[in-house]
């Protein structure tokens, strides 16, 4: 579990135009799956999750689109910049994920583990002591 603290923690896209505000952390994680790969540009995303009660949009909503994946996961991101900043899943529903280099510096947030290493980046290794989960689900233990 991600450290708790009841601070609001702020956030918002590249140009700013989208900002938000998320309490409460429950996890941490870097994922490596495809479509992660794919949404970040890069060889994972990190993500932090929050209660979606815990997140609110605090500035031009209107400025936020929503795109539904195959899986019918919902990733959010902002019309002006293209930055990716949510993700929700049906198997984890009330969840919402946030891209963590989108929230402020002001947190101590740190990923506690890799979902997904099985589908990852062949051209990437992992090689720090987090624990690595993969598998069919992502989340076994490696």
């Amino acid at each position: 579990m991600a450290k708790k603290s009841s601070k609001k923690l702020d956030g918002s896209c590249l140009c700013g135009a989208v900002k938000f505000e998320a309490a409460d952390p429950s996890s941490c994680f870097n994922c490596h799956c495809s479509i992660c790969r794919r949404a970040y540009g890069a060889a994972f995303g990190t993500l932090a999750g929050f209660e979606s009660e815990n997140l609110r949009i605090t500035s031009s909503p209107d400025n936020l689109t929503r795109y539904r994946t195959d899986s019918d996961a919902t990733r959010s991101f902002c019309k002006k910049c293209g930055s990716t900043l949510f993700y929700e899943s049906p198997h984890a529903e009330g969840e919402v994920y946030v891209t963590l280099a989108n929230l402020g510096e002001e947190h101590d947030l740190r990923p506690e583990c890799h979902y997904f290493v099985d589908h990852g980046a062949k051209w990437f290794a992992i090689t720090d002591s987090l624990p690595q989960h993969g598998g069919e689900s992502g989340t076994e233990p490696k």
